[in-house]
């Protein structure tokens, strides 16, 4: 079985188990070279150049899978287009997340476009073991049912179809059931070099 089959049968073993505690996954043992090789690129090196690269930021939400409390979501800043026909997007998630296997159990997702405004509610998503959706006001996306954000920018609401590894992350791929637009005049809130920043013309 290759890791899109393992994947997808991972989350439709997630999907059919009861809601108990969570644990995160190891992070995983990786070698990029033989020992009498060069060494891979320094960490903080790799986080410095690749912070020069600009994003924008979401909030990955899904709806309460049985049994458990209420929705599930998490800040995310790996977010991407993946393709038009058929409409597919993608997120990467470290596989240590706690908040992943309840996205997973779900099955489904929505993906909000954070505004330039919304610095603080992607700073209370990004925190474990805290109500992430105290305050926070929101609606059900069509589709998922999963909390869809009110002053966003846009939605886009997501099946899992398919789930790759990719070293300490995975790679999630969705495809798009619905989607829409919020305020098209709001700018996008977008992160470099560790800050928050705002979008000029």
């Amino acid at each position: 079985m290759g890791h899109a089959g393992m994947a997808a049968a991972a989350v439709r073993y997630l999907r059919t188990r009861p809601a108990e505690p969570v644990e995160a996954l190891p992070r995983p043992e990786l070698r990029c070279v033989r020992e009498d090789e060069r060494p891979p690129v320094d960490q903080g090196t790799f986080r410095r150049v690749l912070g020069t690269f600009a994003t924008g930021v979401t909030v990955v939400t899904a709806p309460a899978a049985d049994g458990e409390p209420g929705p599930a979501g998490f800040a995310c800043q790996s977010f991407s287009s993946l393709s038009l026909d058929p409409p597919l997007v993608a997120f990467m998630v470290g596989r240590t997340s706690t908040t992943w296997p309840r996205v997973a159990r779900a099955g489904v997702f929505c993906v909000n476009v954070l505004s330039a405004g919304q610095g603080e509610v992607c700073r209370a998503f990004a925190v474990s073991g805290a109500d992430k959706f105290a305050g926070v006001d929101y609606d059900a996306a069509p589709a998922s049912g999963a909390p869809r954000l009110a002053g966003t920018l846009a939605w886009i609401d997501c099946t899992i179809q398919a789930v790759h590894t990719g070293g300490d992350h995975l790679i999630v791929v969705g495809r798009v059931d619905a989607l829409g637009t919020g305020e098209e005049d709001t700018a996008p809130l977008l992160f470099h070099r560790g800050r928050f920043g705002g979008f000029t013309t």
